[in-house]
């Protein structure tokens, strides 16, 4: 086992050490892959890895945004077809995915949080304080119609 990417505690009799460092390198990879396309001229594929594993093992287990507790038995379990196939309604189980937002444009240094696939979608491009803001003013709208 790699001490740089230490099982973190709360995956234990969840997830395996292999399925976890598998995860890890394609989020890596996939994350160096769009920023490099942004123009990211610093990122390392294993800068990245060593952020995006920091950022696991801060959460704890839970969504940063939120704070609901992630599922992390779905890592690796998404499949393309079936979401094709059922739609909103598949998408809808992988709510509490596990994911990894950039905290930032991600034209720097890696810098990110992990959070569910629902909340990740929500923020897309915003940073935590828009996203804040957004979501003060669907909470006033709500309340003003009911």
């Amino acid at each position: 086992m790699s001490i740089k990417f230490a099982f973190p505690h709360f995956l234990e009799g969840i997830q395996t050490q292999e399925t976890y460092l598998k995860w890890l390198t394609r989020k890596a990879v996939a994350h160096i892959k769009r920023d490099r396309n942004r123009g990211n001229v610093v990122a390392t594929t294993s800068s990245y890895k060593v952020a995006i594993h920091e950022a696991v093992c801060e959460s704890g287990g839970f969504d940063f945004y939120t704070g609901e507790k992630l599922d992390w038995t779905l890592l690796s379990q998404y499949n393309n077809d079936d979401s094709k196939k059922l739609k909103r309604e598949y998408k809808k189980r992988f709510s509490l995915l596990p994911s990894v937002d950039h905290v930032d444009d991600g034209l720097s240094h890696a810098n990110f949080k992990i959070c569910g696939w629902r909340i990740n979608d929500c923020k897309n491009d915003l940073s935590h304080e828009e996203l804040v803001d957004v979501c003060k003013k669907i909470i006033r709208h709500y309340e003003k119609r009911t």
